[in-house]
């Protein structure tokens, strides 16, 4: 009997390995010290703080402890930054019908949502300051009150936190409440960045390209082992994010090709960081001349590369919308005229820093 509970447990823990292993791609050490911190927290109820820069997979992390959690109900997930602060509090907490105008029915927040399962909020440093409190009462008495309620209704959930900010700073600014901080700061786990497991990179890109092999039927592209050396070489701000735009421009570029460590630092890095850095191989003020301008272009430099010169003129303008506006992401998508979930995920896509924009 005991030997066969044994085997049993054996092929159960493989399973629990197999199913991180294909959501936290990488085998380096400090992933490996990642996923088995993962496997040990995750059955557990206590709350887990998520940290990391932005781009890293702070969400997969999410994921994972809710997989192996062993909840029946659904991950919750709510970017506490993509939402206008005076629509958080009925996002998560939900309301009434006539609680304020346009309320024409109730509505169950995310936080109900999550009952069973797990509440996962990401850049929670973002969060205003009343609703901190709200939620820390919330975490304490289990209990949620809608917005324009009177009732209270009992929750059961898992809460797992992110935030690319030092949370801890930001108590001391008084910022962010020391006694929520303490609260959801039981188990903080700390997401690498790609430069320090670079050994991963040969890993991430087979198994991202593998993802999205139906784009194409020319076949994937072959990274060479001087290609492979190139992106270890390289710094990457935007992390797994930033990784994720080379493979989506090699897909497209270099279908059924090897991809040489020329290719790498020429086409697919410049890509990232040729575009932020350095003009548009057509400048702006040529194309801005009409249909004659660009005729000069294609003469002069026989083709013009639209989706990255398109891409650097939209990284310029967010940059520059950020810069104007101080880094406020909702100002700046107000004079770009986006919305402010959209700007937000232009932001990421492009790997923009909010605050290195502003500072520029």
């Amino acid at each position: 009997m005991t030997k066969h509970y044994s085997l049993n447990m054996a092929d159960e823990t493989k399973a629990t390995d197999c199913r991180l292993d294909c959501l936290l791609v990488g085998e380096s050490p400090v992933m490996q010290g990642l996923k088995r911190l993962i496997a040990t927290v995750a059955p557990g109820h206590a709350p887990v703080m998520v940290q990391g820069a932005t781009g890293v997979g702070k969400e997969l992390v999410a994921q994972g402890i809710h997989m192996m959690s062993g909840r029946d109900g659904q991950m919750v997930a709510v970017n506490c930054a993509a939402i206008p602060a005076d629509l958080l509090e009925s996002e998560l907490f939900g309301h009434e019908k006539g609680a304020f105008t346009g309320a024409t029915e109730r509505r169950i927040g995310r936080i109900e949502q999550a009952n069973g399962g797990t509440l996962f909020l990401d850049e929670i440093g973002d969060m205003p300051a009343d609703l901190q409190a709200k939620l820390l009462r919330a975490l304490e008495s289990r209990r949620v009150q809608r917005v324009g309620g009177r009732d209270e209704v009992e929750v059961n959930f898992r809460l797992v936190t992110a935030t690319h900010r030092n949370l801890a700073d930001h108590v001391k600014a008084g910022l962010f409440r020391e006694d929520l901080f303490f609260r959801i700061n039981v188990f903080p786990m700390m997401v690498p960045d790609l430069n320090m497991r670079t050994e991963d990179i040969p890993m991430i890109l087979r198994t991202m390209m593998l993802q999205h092999r139906d784009r194409t039927d020319l076949g994937l592209p072959e990274f060479t082992q001087a290609a492979l050396k190139a992106l270890a070489a390289h710094s990457w701000p935007g992390n797994v994010r930033e990784l994720r735009n080379v493979v989506d421009r090699a897909m497209v570029l270099f279908a059924g090709r090897d991809v040489t460590a020329e290719d790498v630092r020429g086409v697919l890095l410049s890509a990232d960081m040729a575009a932020m850095n350095a003009p548009a191989p057509a400048c702006p003020e040529r194309l801005s001349q009409g249909p004659e301008g660009l005729r000069r272009v294609l003469e002069s430099e026989g083709s013009i590369n639209m989706r990255g010169y398109l891409q650097d003129i939209e990284i310029r303008l967010i940059e520059a919308a950020l810069s104007v506006n101080e880094g406020c992401v909702s100002h700046a998508a107000r004079s770009l005229k986006l919305q402010r979930t959209t700007l937000i995920e232009k932001m990421k896509k492009l790997s923009i820093d909010r605050t290195a924009a502003a500072a520029a």
